[in-house]
């Protein structure tokens, strides 16, 4: 390059004066079209020129076209390869950008800035072993310079800090080492003084902060936008606007920011949980299993994590997906009530979809051994119990949740009809008056037991009165309106009967608790 030249443009782009060196590189590539050093210089400047924080317009494409029309010059250049694996680091083309970086260590094994990008692309690929040694790398060639290697470490082990106690001190340890390398890495003291000018933007991000507040959601939406443009790599804009996009229900416009926020820094862990959400709330359940997985990948040992993903795979028809997670989520065991949820949904996916009654009546008593005070506990595991047919361990848990709550209306409710089923009449009467002593609008308990006065003694009179309270503190009651049916055509009036059973079966539509051909059934034989 001529030297004239190149003091033009470098004087041009220290003064800030990007477009003008760009121009003078070009000027001199018409006069000189193959001029390797110029196309390398070039590409430099529109790289610059498209990581500058106060420019919207985008630059990459062309600056990896100068680099490769330097690299038919210099074939074998590392710094060559290196550049255009950063383009493509930087366009988001990751593949790329790792050929690129790959090539550029072929050509020179100690080329420290090349091990460190790929570290960076790695760690943003979710490969974090690969990411992990090629840090480390870096560290070993540039151990001066490793300030940049030495922060990407510390970030990985913070990460996996909680799966063991060197990791936690690893991260710490690295950080040091990052602090006290800081003076002698450029890129580093580059990134820093970078962060100093995000603190302008501190004031933005509070005014946002309080126009939420006061729900002015688009104006905060207008001001954080604003301060994007000015300012695209400054993370903590991205999810704060994508939270109010959300609550917004402009889900794929928070999509979009979240993912912004990932990209900058892959190891975002809000992020991604929000994104989860957003996914979640938006329905696409196929893209929240997804990040939930990336999620996992990165931080293995979040319970939470686990199990909202269970939670997914069951809605989406994964049960063992499902299970599985949700035995990780209770294995790493964070809080005993937490958990104890956790076991008792476990139990239920175990009764309701496995119909492997054993393992859920095992996921309840685990449940029992955290939180014996829970009585949903008492009420699943007595379903459980009733569902093997062992009503007298049945019976014994639902007696045990009375010590509990002597005057719980469902447990009792609960018991009336276990002891229906084993015919004692006299016991499931006196728990389903209980049931209504304690729950005056319980529609089930005054439905059972005037279908024992109906069917099991024959007390016409009672059973009606209890059918119609039913109805009365629950109108959509198919099974009721069935029953108050049955009995009225008892007295001999078919034509209210058979308006009855037309209201069931309407309800019936609905609520889908019976078997319509039985409406239709007693419905018929009115007539015959």
């Amino acid at each position: 390059m001529n030297s004239q030249l190149e003091k033009k443009i470098n004087k041009e782009y220290k003064t800030g004066n990007v477009k003008t060196a760009i121009e003078l590189c070009q000027i001199g590539l018409q006069e000189d079209p193959t001029n390797a050093d110029l196309h390398l210089r070039l590409g430099d400047l529109f790289l610059a020129w498209h990581l500058d924080i106060y420019n919207s317009c985008q630059y990459i494409d062309e600056a990896i076209t100068e680099y490769q029309r330097a690299l038919e010059s210099y074939i074998d250049s590392p710094e060559i390869y290196f550049k255009i694996g950063q383009a493509h680091f930087y366009k988001g083309d990751l593949d790329k950008a790792i050929n690129y970086l790959d090539m550029a260590i072929s050509k020179d094994k100690k080329y420290a800035k090349a091990y460190l990008l790929l570290a960076e692309t790695y760690t943003k690929n979710a490969r974090f072993l690969e990411a992990s040694i090629n840090a480390k790398k870096a560290v070993k060639y540039a151990p001066f310079r490793g300030s940049c290697a030495h922060f990407l470490l510390s970030n990985l082990y913070k990460v996996s800090s909680d799966r063991s106690f060197r990791n936690a001190f690893m991260s710490v340890w690295e950080n040091i080492l990052s602090i006290l390398t800081l003076p002698f890495d450029g890129l580093a003291l580059s990134n820093v003084g970078k962060s100093i000018r995000y603190l302008k933007f501190f004031p933005t991000l509070f005014y946002g902060f309080w126009l939420v507040r006061c729900s002015k959601f688009l104006e905060a939406v207008d001001i954080y936008t604003e301060a994007i443009e000015k300012a695209p790599g400054f993370i903590p804009l991205y999810c704060v606007l994508g939270d109010i996009y959300r609550s917004l229900g402009r889900f794929d416009d928070a999509i979009t920011e979240y993912k912004m926020a990932i990209w900058l820094d892959s190891l975002n862990i809000p992020a991604y949980r929000s994104l989860c959400q957003a996914y979640e709330e938006l329905g696409d359940y196929d893209s929240a299993i997804e990040v939930y997985q990336k999620l996992i990948q990165i931080m293995p040992n979040m319970p939470d994590v686990h199990a909202n993903l269970a939670n997914i795979l069951y809605v989406k028809g994964d049960v063992d997906g499902a299970i599985s997670h949700y035995q990780t989520a209770v294995t790493l065991n964070p809080k005993k009530q937490w958990t104890s949820v956790i076991n008792q949904t476990l139990g239920f996916v175990y009764q309701e979809a496995k119909n492997d009654i054993d393992a859920a009546i095992g996921a309840y008593h685990s449940a029992y051994l955290l939180t014996p005070q829970d009585l949903d506990i008492y009420v699943n595991l007595g379903s459980a119990f009733y569902d093997k047919e062992d009503t007298d361990n049945a019976l014994a848990v639902y007696r045990n949740a009375l010590d509990l709550d002597p005057k719980n209306a469902n447990i009792h409710c609960n018991l009336g009809f276990l002891y229906w089923g084993k015919g004692n009449l006299d016991e499931a009467i006196k728990e389903y008056n209980l049931a209504i002593e304690y729950n005056p609008e319980y529609a089930i308990a005054y439905n059972n037991l005037g279908v024992i006065y109906l069917d099991d003694l024959g007390r016409v009179k009672q059973a009606l009165e209890l059918f119609k309270k039913s109805v009365e503190c629950n109108a959509n009651y198919a099974l009721a309106h069935f029953n108050l049916a049955r009995a009225v055509s008892i007295t001999g009036d078919k034509i209210e009967a058979a308006k009855l059973y037309q209201i069931a079966q309407d309800i019936n539509k609905i609520t889908n608790e019976m078997n319509p051909d039985e409406i239709m059934d007693k419905l018929n034989s009115l007539f015959d």
